[in-house]
């Protein structure tokens, strides 16, 4: 089981909204998770991240591994080095 922290699409059509959530790699993109962390709003100017560092931590610490795009939203909320 390999676990991974990654965005959950929610929103209407054409306005995307994320939920950052830790997840088995196995379960399908949008279906059962293990934990939420954070929310991410791409259509906001600047996008909205906001996230629960301290869960972020714990579950790296883990070995969860974060998608490219989460990886990406992680170094510049400063969370990754």
């Amino acid at each position: 089981m390999s676990v991974k922290i990654r965005l959950k699409r929610m929103g209407q059509k054409k306005a995307p909204f994320y939920r950052v959530v830790v997840a088995d790699s196995r379960f399908p993109r949008d279906g059962r998770f293990i934990e939420e962390i954070g929310t991410y709003d791409p259509t906001k100017e600047p996008s909205a991240f906001q996230v629960n560092e301290e869960l972020a931590q714990k579950w790296l610490a883990n070995g969860a591994q974060p998608t490219e795009t989460v990886n990406r939203l992680f170094k510049k909320a400063g969370i990754v080095k």
